[in-house]
């Protein structure tokens, strides 16, 4: 009997016994087979880049890598799938006459630099000053996570961000302020640990009246931790 490439070990009857292997992750069936990303090629990727690497792709701790590396990047990069109509899925509400700011702040993201596809990590701090419509809770980290999971770069996503809820909401004002560690500058190149990275993108009345943004900055900073890992 040949043996399998992805066997554990040998039954009592002589039969091969076959792994199966635990990704650890949430990425569902028909999200790999609907992911945009060609898994197949992807994991020849990898596999050249081990080799290339001098590593032996075969050796236990790396048996099944380009199989965990394609499957990760179907996740972390999803962003690029979302539907943003079924996204908010009618989550938008009339709230008649309240015009004051809206803000949701400390949202904690992830996203890959598109420039070593090494991970940036930070939070986001939205505001909009409501003209008649006001957008459920959920959904503003949901369109914070849709540009975060992608090839990124933050000054972009801070734009895009701001760019999305402007143009959903017709607000009087939008304001979106973006922190993050990056790892291309911590673990190499410049290698700056305690580096962090601020970014900024206003619409309307946060761009134009000084009190409305300082009131947004004052209040995103109240009480706000240090940016850490």
């Amino acid at each position: 009997m040949e043996r399998p490439a992805n066997f554990m070990a040998v039954g009592s009857n002589g039969d091969y016994i076959m792994e199966e292997t635990d990704y650890d992750d949430d990425v569902a069936q028909d999200e790999l087979e609907n992911g945009g990303i060609d898994l197949p090629a992807a994991e020849t990727a990898v596999l050249d880049l081990l080799i290339a690497l001098g590593e032996d792709p075969q050796r236990e701790g790396l048996k099944n890598t380009p199989k965990r590396v394609a499957r990760m990047y179907v996740e972390l990069l999803n962003g690029y799938r979302v539907d943003a109509e079924a996204m908010v899925n009618r989550a938008l509400f009339n709230i008649g006459d309240y015009d004051q700011m809206v803000i949701v702040r400390d949202i904690e993201f992830y996203s890959l630099c598109e420039h070593h596809m090494l991970p940036f990590i930070g939070r986001a701090h939205v505001a909009y000053m409501p003209a008649g419509k006001v957008i459920g809770l959920s959904k503003i980290p949901r369109v914070v996570d849709m540009y975060a999971r992608r090839l990124q770069v933050q000054e972009r996503m801070t734009r895009q961000i701001a760019d999305f809820i402007h143009t959903l909401l017709e607000p009087r004002g939008v304001a979106v302020v973006v922190e993050a560690m990056h790892m291309c500058s911590m673990m190499r190149g410049v290698k700056k640990h305690d580096a962090r990275m601020t970014t900024s993108a206003m619409h309307g009345s946060f761009r134009t009246n000084l009190a409305t943004r300082q009131e947004f900055l004052a209040n995103i900073s109240r009480g706000a931790s240090p940016l850490q890992i």
